[in-house]
């Protein structure tokens, strides 16, 4: 650090981040005479150690050699300098370079983050039967009173079979269950539940890998649930072969449905009809 604008920033900072007396005393002596070797085993997050290529001090290769080996899962990265720029910080001028590491690093962790959100469910999506011709009967007023009342509804019922409420669509609604015959179950009592109030639904069900995002859900299991239920026809339930296949044993009934192109969706898919024993 020969240079004065080097000195000055290097001066700055210092007195930026600790007192006089504690860098002549206490920093000074935490640094030569503490040993925290021994808890490095037992840091459990994710951890970037950065070292340089050259030169001595608490970045040296062999003290990050040491500890990057030391704590489980952590990676080391070599910022590279020549050997005659050799600076007790390893860090000094050496910024851009590690910030861009970080960054980096980071990016892996939320993307890695993101992949630990997605969770295996059975979506439920149901809607209203020519929603838009009964809002132009009932006018405004009314037609917000009756979703009022049919969520309030399917709140109650979804919460009876210990599913989760995720949003109103306008005209349906969005739920998921962690057992597909409980969501079964919810959709066919939902149809009938809603009758009294002169609306008839459909829905459609479908169990697969979701990523939860805010108040919402994300996913391709999403958009084919959304695709089964709009194939669904008044006061019917149908669902994905996912779902079949994972309730036999349930006591529920089935009809064939055929095969049928989901938009969006790749492939085709073979899909049933829920059979209401006491229709």
């Amino acid at each position: 650090m020969n240079e004065p604008l080097e000195q000055g920033w290097y001066a700055r900072c210092q007195r930026s981040t600790v007192t006089p007396g504690s860098l002549v005393g206490e920093l000074r002596r935490y640094g030569r005479d503490r040993d925290i070797s021994a808890i490095l085993p037992s840091i459990r997050v994710p951890t970037l150690v950065t070292s340089s290529t050259h030169g001595g001090g608490v970045g040296s290769p062999e003290n990050s050699r040491y500890i990057a080996d030391r704590i489980p899962g952590a990676r080391l990265v070599e910022i590279d300098r020549p050997a005659d720029e050799l600076h007790f910080f390893h860090w000094y001028g050496r910024a851009p370079a590690i910030l861009r590491e970080l960054e980096a690093f980071m990016s892996e962790i939320r993307e890695e983050q993101r992949s630990l959100d997605r969770v295996l469910a059975t979506v439920l999506f149901t809607d209203i039967v020519d929603s838009t011709a009964t809002a132009a009967t009932l006018g405004d007023s009314r037609w917000r009173a009756l979703i009022e009342e049919h969520d309030k509804i399917a709140k109650q019922l979804i919460a009876r079979f210990r599913g989760n409420y995720v949003k109103g669509t306008g005209d349906g609604l969005l739920a998921t269950f962690d057992g597909p015959a409980r969501g079964v179950r919810c959709a066919e009592a939902l149809v009938e539940a809603v009758k009294p109030l002169g609306v008839e639904i459909r829905a459609g069900l479908h169990t697969g890998e979701i990523e939860y995002g805010g108040h919402d859900l994300a996913g391709m299991g999403v958009h084919i649930g959304a695709r089964v239920g709009a194939l669904a026809g008044t006061n019917e339930v149908w669902i994905s072969s996912t779902v079949k296949d994972l309730v036999a044993g349930s006591g529920l009934t089935f009809e064939d449905a055929g095969e049928h192109e989901l938009k969006g969706v790749p492939d085709r898919w073979h899909l049933y009809r829920v059979v209401n024993e006491r229709a």
